[in-house]
């Protein structure tokens, strides 16, 4: 019987999700190629700057992980504004976003 509940629940955040696209990538698809470009310029400045290269390197990498930390902490906040209506909020508000907490904790567990 719990694991026809659980599959019930399964069913439904995978509708939820699709219905509101939550599963969306980490990078808008411009910003991700605006990486991409940078990393190719930091690889073929190596053979003739290489310390400079690794310094590039190391600054698009932290850049890249201040964005990461930025998006899930602006997603989370968002998450926890949703969560915080405590008895107001239904049991459909609350499932839709536990559903929303499911999506943002496979985002993270991918990264």
């Amino acid at each position: 019987m719990a694991s026809e509940q659980q599959t019930q629940t399964e069913s439904h955040e995978e509708t939820a999700q699709g219905e509101q696209g939550r599963d969306e990538a980490l990078f808008a698809d411009d910003e991700r190629s605006g990486f991409s470009s940078r990393w190719d310029e930091i690889q073929s400045g190596f053979v003739d700057e290489p310390r400079e290269a690794v310094e590039k390197a190391d600054a698009l990498v932290a850049d890249v992980v201040d964005r990461l930390t930025t998006g899930f902490s602006a997603a989370r906040s968002s998450l926890e504004e949703q969560w915080a209506k405590g008895e107001d909020a239904s049991t459909e508000d609350l499932r839709v976003v536990l559903t929303r907490y499911r999506s943002f904790f496979k985002r993270l567990l991918a990264a």
